[in-house]
C-alpha cells in the first residue's frame, strides 16, 4: 500500500478557466450570437413608414371667432365751401388769422387799441320820479308825482309838468312844508321847500280842470317821470 500513487484529481473553479482559455472564448462568442438576434428581432418588428409618406398630423383644435360687434360709424359731415373738417367750424384763415396767431386786442386803422369790454352804464338821477293819475271826476282828476332820493346826500328837486290845456287848481305837498308854484299857460314847475333825506320819499299831488289825464311832459330835476 504504500507503494500506490495518488492520481491527481483535476482543478476546479477559477484554476479551471484559468487553465481552459477556449472555454472564455466560446462563451463570449454565443454571448454576441445571442445579443445579435435580439438585436435583429427587435428591428424587424419595427414597421418602418414607406418612402414619401409623412406623419399624421396632429388634431389642431378649431380658433375660437369672438361675435362680431357692430361698431357705429360716424356719419361723415357734409362739406362747407372754405371749411376745413378738421377745423372747429371756422375757415383756416379766420381760425388762425391767416396763418399767423393773434395775439392782443384788435387795432383800429388810427393805431389805438378798441375797447373791448362793455359799455359803462348810465348815471341814475339822484332823484327818481313816477307819475299817476289818484283820482278822476267830471270837469278834472288828482294827479301825484312820487319821487325817491336814491344818493346819499339830503337833497331838494324841482317838478314840471305840462299839458295840451286845462288849469292848475291847487298842488300840495303831503306831510312836509309846501314849497313854491310856477303857474304857466301849458302847466306849472314846483319847487321844494325841504329837502329829501338819503333813500327818504316825497309825493307831490295837483288838481287839474279841463285836461288830458296824461301830460304832455313830465320831469323830476330834467328826467322823465316814470308811469308814462
Amino acid at each position: 500500500m504504500s507503494g500506490m500513487r495518488r492520481v491527481p484529481r483535476p482543478p476546479h473553479g477559477p484554476v479551471a478557466i484559468a487553465t481552459s482559455p477556449w472555454i472564455v472564448v466560446g462563451a463570449g462568442v454565443v454571448v454576441m450570437v445571442v445579443l445579435l438576434f435580439v438585436a435583429l428581432g427587435a428591428y424587424r418588428g419595427r414597421s418602418p413608414a414607406p418612402d414619401g409618406a409623412q406623419p399624421p398630423a396632429l388634431p389642431v383644435p378649431s380658433a375660437v371667432v369672438a361675435p362680431s360687434v357692430p361698431t357705429s360709424v360716424p356719419s361723415p359731415v357734409p362739406a362747407r365751401p372754405g371749411v376745413s373738417g378738421r377745423a372747429s367750424g371756422l375757415p383756416p384763415s379766420a381760425a388762425t388769422g391767416s396763418g399767423s396767431p393773434s395775439a392782443g386786442p384788435t387795432v383800429a386803422p388810427t393805431g389805438r387799441p378798441t375797447a373791448t369790454g362793455s359799455p359803462s352804464r348810465a348815471a341814475q338821477p339822484a332823484m327818481t320820479g313816477r307819475y299817476r293819475v289818484v283820482q278822476s271826476f267830471d270837469g278834472g282828476f288828482i294827479g301825484e308825482v312820487s319821487m325817491v332820493n336814491t344818493s346819499a346826500l339830503s337833497r331838494g328837486w324841482t317838478v314840471r309838468l305840462e299839458f295840451s290845456g286845462g288849469r292848475l287848481v291847487t298842488a300840495w305837498v303831503e306831510g312836509v312844508p309846501q314849497g313854491t308854484i310856477q303857474q304857466r299857460a301849458d302847466g306849472f314847475t314846483y319847487v321844494s321847500g325841504v329837502d329829501v333825506s338819503p333813500g327818504g320819499s316825497v309825493s307831490l299831488r295837483f288838481h287839474m280842470e279841463r285836461a288830458s289825464h296824461t301830460p304832455r311832459e313830465c320831469t323830476v330835476d330834467g328826467v322823465r317821470c316814470g308811469g308814462l
